[in-house]
């Protein structure tokens, strides 16, 4: 618990686990919050939504669709007590496929690491890899902590699919991003995911929306809340700036050459 002159923030940890979310939410409700801050999984807003359907719930949603699973019916007039944040992961899912192919326009196959709540993710890859002719292999570690190596071997991916990776977004994937960029070079793998962080730290490319960013923006949705605005006026928000980078010291250990067009599109290069 952290406190304030006027503000107290319970923060409660559900310790890796996915189904300690609801368990964890009905501890908060307890605790009567003004509002509770749904960050991360589909299982942190469908904990929320189950402990109250009174107090006012911003959602930050990372890795899943609060539209097309009907938890909000619209990102401009919210309705219920839910309103907050989206990062649109499923389109770009898509994208990132897109962008490997233009970046690497000989590549034939990739695999993507994916979980148990990036599942939708790893159908939209898969689904626009067919699209571009790529054939594609997906990798489900399990039980975390995941042992990345392990998980590709079960896999029995073709060693022509393994020389491009995608990793989609999970809170088990952000927590292992250095892990992962470590490993992508160690298995000299192509690879690219979705926040900035993975870039930094040897991940070849990373595409996706600012996370720090939306860190920021749900606190000023809570304090608008807060003083009395009401639910369907403190507006949901989606299409988040992006950001594409890449890291040309990693891909000279992996001794690969960009193309030319993704370097111009490049928002960022990371020496």
């Amino acid at each position: 618990m952290s406190k304030a002159n006027n503000f107290v923030l319970d923060f409660i940890d559900q310790e890796g686990k996915p189904d300690r979310y609801g368990e964890a939410m009905q501890e908060l409700v307890r605790n009567k919050p003004d509002i509770i801050l749904a960050y991360g999984p589909e299982a942190s807003l469908k904990g929320a939504l189950a402990a109250t359907q009174t107090i006012p719930i911003v959602m930050v949603a990372i890795d899943y669709d609060p539209i097309t699973l009907g938890y909000v019916t619209s990102l401009a007039r919210p309705t219920g007590n839910v309103t907050g944040l989206l990062l649109q992961q499923i389109e770009l899912a898509e994208k990132r496929i897109e962008l490997l192919r233009e970046a690497f326009p000989a590549m034939k196959a990739v695999t993507v690491f994916w979980d148990a709540l990036s599942a939708d993710q790893w159908q939209a890859a898969k689904d626009s890899a067919q699209r571009f002719g790529l054939k594609v292999t997906g990798v489900e570690p399990r039980d975390y902590p995941y042992d990345y190596e392990k998980a590709l071997a079960l896999a029995q991916a073709p060693p022509g699919h393994r020389r491009f990776l995608i990793v989609v977004t999970s809170p088990f994937f952000s927590r292992d991003r250095e892990r992962l960029a470590q490993f992508a070079i160690r298995q000299r793998i192509a690879s690219i995911s979705v926040f900035r962080q993975f870039a930094e730290h040897g991940g070849l490319m990373s595409y996706g929306p600012s996370r720090d960013l939306f860190a920021r923006r749900a606190p000023t949705m809570c304090t608008g809340l807060r003083v009395g605005q009401s639910q369907a006026t403190c507006r949901s928000s989606g299409r988040p700036r992006l950001n594409w980078l890449s890291i040309k010291k990693t891909a000279k250990v992996l001794d690969l050459e960009f193309s030319q067009a993704i370097l111009l599109r490049a928002d960022e290069v990371i020496e």
